[in-house]
């Protein structure tokens, strides 16, 4: 997979990807969109060549909402519209502004596209739908019936500017709300054209094409017609490399194969024999977050020493699929008390990204809430060393890489470099505190054109190893992660 339009290009030898946001972001006294150009330039100093931006869409709360309430995909903060102009995020002016300045630092731009669903319809509907079991999607628990329903979405802020479709209910598969009874639940929506829930979907609670909101039908003609429509349009607009695909396992596949522009999909799933399957459906055409190496993460992070590191890279798309796998630590949505809570501990945090950023296979992504301040989940001590992990991945992580994962508690891997790079060394452990020291090192091999030099610790000052005759070297194990490179003015 091609991660980008510049991904193989000189300046973007080692491709890198950030999310600037997390679930609360909000600055205290800019937009969030100001907010990330005034961060351009310092991104681009890390080595960030991609950034990941939240929904740019009007969302069914303006001022609260993240974009994934989806009210109006065409709305980017141009519309009087949901009791704002701007969204959460700011203005479309100021989104622009932000997008032209990343394109400017060689800084390619994925926004967040929420396709699955809408939410905050300006007028109910009375039609016909039937209940169906929330387990079981595809059991239907009572007969059709009419139901009230918030579907009908009239846009009167933005006119018939951009698009003059208007949705009803004939546009959506499912909802999960009847106002006639006040009754929470979930709802099939049949018409004449459609009587059931898309079967390319995922088969989770029997079919998993409802998730929230009213749950688009991506079957109509007309949903077709303008979210095709809408894609190169919002790319062409904003100036945006491509999308961040929300929720790719409610949409139905078909659609998803002719949208046919460059994203990075959301398949959430710790199961990679679920995943392999949409993988291969896309033949390269979309990139997949690393679910399952993330699941292993957050493993190791709860087990501390009883986590055998050798086995970090099981089952995961980096090991089967390495070209197709973007690989991440955490999220907005692992966050603590978010959707699908599984936050890596910093007990392992630093490893985790030491494997993504410094280990060959992937295209690894970058969490805003670990590297910036924030009120949510910020370590200081875990943002300053992963700064140094980026600049390394910039300067250092090139070439083949060597794994020598012998020992369960502590496990190394080396980069050999290239013509233009030196390579590195790298340490990781998760020992009990107090027990790596007697733990004897990992001895690896950089290369017997490294004979009778010494390496130096990129992240602490002062710690060096010898490099024997033959390119060997022991490297001790450090408490969590340690970055070895040749010492400056040695050849």
């Amino acid at each position: 997979m091609n991660l980008g339009p510049d991904a193989d290009s000189e300046d973007n030898q080692n491709p890198l990807m950030i999310q600037f946001f997390t679930w609360d972001s909000k600055h205290t006294h800019m937009s969030w969109w100001e907010h990330f150009q005034t961060q351009v330039p310092a991104l681009q100093e890390l080595g960030v060549t991609q950034v990941w931006l939240p929904p740019p869409n009007k969302a069914m709360d303006s001022k609260r909402g993240r974009g994934y309430d989806a009210y109006d995909l065409w709305d980017l903060g141009e519309f009087p519209q949901k009791g704002s102009t701007s969204t959460r995020w700011g203005t479309k002016d100021q989104l622009l502004s932000a997008i032209a300045s990343a394109r400017e630092h060689k800084i390619d731009v994925l926004v967040d596209a929420v396709l699955n669903h809408k939410m905050g319809a300006d007028r109910s509907e009375r039609f016909v739908a039937v209940p169906v079991a929330p387990d079981n999607r595809l059991k239907d628990i009572g007969p059709p019936r009419e139901i009230e329903a918030w579907t009908a979405f009239d846009f009167p802020g933005r006119g018939d500017k951009y698009s003059s479709m208007r949705w009803t209910h004939e546009h959506f598969t499912g909802i999960d709300w009847d106002h006639l009874t006040k009754n929470n639940a979930v709802y099939r929506i049949p018409t004449d054209r459609r009587k059931g829930w898309s079967h390319l979907v995922d088969n989770e609670l029997g079919n998993y094409d409802y998730l929230m909101g009213a749950d688009i039908d991506h079957n109509h003609p007309e949903v077709r017609e303008d979210i095709f429509a809408w894609g190169p349009w919002v790319l062409d607009t904003t100036g945006a490399a491509g999308f961040r695909l929300d929720a790719i396992k409610h949409i139905d596949r078909g659609f998803l194969l002719e949208f046919r522009m460059f994203a990075v999909a959301e398949y959430w799933s710790a199961n990679i024999k679920l995943i392999l399957p949409y993988i291969k459906a896309f033949q390269g055409q979309v990139a997949f977050f690393d679910v399952p190496l993330h699941g292993n993460f957050h493993r190791a992070s709860h087990l501390g020493h009883q986590y055998d590191l050798r086995t970090i890279f099981d089952n995961s798309i980096v090991k089967y699929r390495p070209g197709d796998a973007v690989t991440f630590v955490d999220n907005h949505d692992t966050q603590i008390g978010q959707s699908l809570e599984s936050w890596v501990g910093d007990n392992f945090k630093l490893q985790a990204y030491a494997l993504i950023l410094l280990h060959t296979g992937g295209h690894p992504c970058v969490f805003y809430g670990d590297l910036y301040p924030n009120t949510e989940c910020y370590n200081k001590h875990i943002a300053l060393k992963l700064a140094f992990l980026m600049r390394a991945r910039k300067v250092y992580a090139y070439g083949s890489c060597i794994d020598y994962f012998k020992s369960r508690n502590c496990i190394g891997f080396v980069r050999t470099g290239d013509k233009q790079h030196d390579g590195c060394a790298v340490v990781l452990s998760n020992a009990q505190l107090g027990t790596h020291d007697a733990i004897p090192g990992v001895r690896m091999n950089v290369g017997v054109h490294n004979a009778g030099l010494t390496f130096v610790s990129y992240l602490v000052d002062g710690k060096l190893v010898p490099i024997d005759a033959e390119g060997w070297g022991l490297f001790p194990c450090p408490k969590d992660v340690e970055v070895w490179v040749k010492r400056d003015g040695e050849q």
